[in-house]
């Protein structure tokens, strides 16, 4: 081969990856989608079960994590899964990540570097990204 052959195979390369990289990064972005909203979807499932559960009430947002990670009584008090006495839960196995942030942190509001944001009086759930905190 000669440098020309050479500079031509390079050039052909690069005008394929020019192509193919911009595909499998909206495929990325696409997969993260997904996964925001089926996320969003399972944790608004979750929390309208703890709330028929609970007496028509929504998680508190003080110990949010707790009482949809662990076995709870219709006061909202915890303990251990499988705890007697305790029949409801968990609601999450694990508290889910936000796909872009990758965060698993809670917050009352848009402010601040978290992954969710969730208010207790409605019981809204919602992405705290910057892109997708309407889903």
């Amino acid at each position: 081969m000669t440098l020309v052959e050479v500079l031509v195979v390079i050039i052909v390369l690069s005008i394929i990856a020019l192509v193919v990289v911009p595909e499998f990064s909206s495929a990325t972005t696409a997969g993260r989608d997904a996964t925001l909203r089926s996320n969003l979807r399972t944790a608004r499932a979750q929390i309208s079960l703890y709330k028929i559960e609970h007496n028509d009430a929504y998680p508190p947002y003080a110990t949010f994590t707790n009482v949809m990670t662990l076995a709870s009584q219709a006061d909202h008090s915890t303990a251990a899964i499988g705890t007697s006495g305790y029949p409801y839960g968990p609601y999450f196995r694990l508290f889910p990540t936000n796909p872009f942030n990758n965060l698993t942190t809670l917050a009352a509001t848009l402010t601040g570097a978290t992954g969710w944001t969730y208010n207790e009086t409605t019981g809204a759930f919602n992405a705290n990204d910057g892109a997708h905190d309407t889903w």
